[in-house]
């Protein structure tokens, strides 16, 4: 076996077609766009790279057949973020069989020790978390957007190296018509008997207040946890223009008590059930293909991607009024397409959110990992902490 690292336009393209052909007979997969992977090892394009180091290796067998693939970054802004300067490891993909794996591994392991790295995380992104994260170890649907989609046997390839379970990532899915549990309905008609409350979906013609009342809420939620900042106004502008050309107002939804924003949920409509006619292109004609699917309604799902109420609002019921406000109109209004929600990964350090995403209904639909190796094989090994 020979392992080949990525510096040619050809090996980079190599580095797509590997994943394209180990899946092609598996009916689940969906091929990525080329450019969302491409973008993440462009220095123009991942500002990551402008500190940070990647790198990208294809394995060969004897005869010359391309078998597996995995890249290694160092992304300055997490490496020293935890006990030791912890590295990462992605976009692996390989063939049933440990040796390979193993030459996989090992070069991602060596590059990031020569780099001061005592640990690695694997399989993540070199970026944000709600993309390229995690193996996926139960719930072999359809991938979402932007997620990871691996053969079972991953799992074993990875725990066989040594990797061990840092934390799990709960994808969570409900039905638009599927009931809340009672008791939440309880508390979610209080709610919206309540005079004081208000709930309305977002409104295009006027995105600057949502994303001013996005952003308050955001920062009273959020930004008391542990390494989150607070988001600036600048942050927040930025978000909403990205979702700006594929937001459907209809299911972006926010909470108002006197008329402070104190709740948002925002979804957009699944985009892998669109691109998975693209082929991973996304030239003119990929573009014309997307907006025709999106015409004739081919997006059935709805993908949450964060859901939030104020502190001093959680516990009251407001998170299942939304929903049920939410609902109401999809179901009420025939125009609107979507059948169900999948919700973007929670990670099971965050029981206070799986909580209350499981008051709305959700049920764990898939579940991903995140393992770490740990360079010194004698050191203790500890898990992601609990959030509180």
């Amino acid at each position: 076996m020979k392992l080949i690292e990525v510096n040619t336009p050809e090996h980079a393209q190599e580095f797509l077609l590997l994943q394209v052909r180990m899946y092609k007979k598996d009916p689940n997969y969906i091929r990525p766009l080329d450019k969302d992977v491409n973008n993440v090892f462009d220095p123009k394009k991942n500002k990551l790279l402008r500190e940070g180091e990647a790198i990208r290796w294809i394995l060969q067998d004897d005869k010359g057949k391309s078998i597996g693939r995995v890249a290694a970054f160092v992304n300055k802004k997490t490496a020293n973020a935890g006990e030791q300067p912890t590295g990462g490891m992605g976009f692996f993909d390989c063939v049933n069989d440990q040796a390979a794996a193993n030459m996989l591994l090992d070069a991602c392991r060596e590059w990031l020790k020569e780099r001061g790295m005592e640990a690695m995380d694997g399989p993540i992104n070199f970026g944000e978390r709600d993309k390229w994260w995690g193996v996926l170890l139960d719930g072999f649907y359809e991938p979402t957007y932007c997620m990871p989609y691996n053969f079972p046997y991953y799992q074993q390839l990875l725990e066989n190296y040594g990797f061990e379970l840092f934390f799990k990532q709960y994808t969570y899915y409900r039905t638009v018509h599927d009931a809340i549990p009672e008791k939440y309905q309880v508390k979610a008609e209080r709610v919206l008997a309540d005079k004081n409350y208000r709930f309305q979906h977002l409104d295009k013609k006027n995105l600057p207040k949502y994303t001013s009342d996005f952003r308050e809420v955001y920062n009273k939620g959020w930004a008391k946890h542990e390494g989150v900042k607070p988001m600036t106004e600048a942050q927040a502008t930025a978000i909403m223009k990205q979702l700006k050309p594929i937001l459907d107002e209809r299911i972006i939804w926010f909470a108002y008590y006197n008329e402070e924003p104190v709740g948002f949920f925002i979804a957009i409509p699944e985009l892998n059930q669109l691109f998975k006619y693209n082929n991973g292109k996304l030239d003119l004609w990929g573009k014309l293909k997307f907006l025709f699917n999106r015409w004739r309604g081919a997006c059935k799902t709805m993908y949450g991607i964060v859901f939030g109420i104020t502190p001093e609002h959680q516990g009251k019921g407001v998170e299942a009024a939304m929903i049920v406000s939410a609902g109401n109109l999809v179901i009420n209004n025939p125009s609107i397409k979507y059948y169900d929600l999948q919700m973007n990964w929670i990670g099971d350090f965050n029981p206070k959110m799986m909580r209350l995403v499981e008051q709305i209904g959700g049920r764990i639909y898939k579940t991903h990992a995140t393992y770490r190796y740990l360079f010194d094989r004698t050191k203790e090994f500890k898990r992601a902490r609990i959030m509180h």
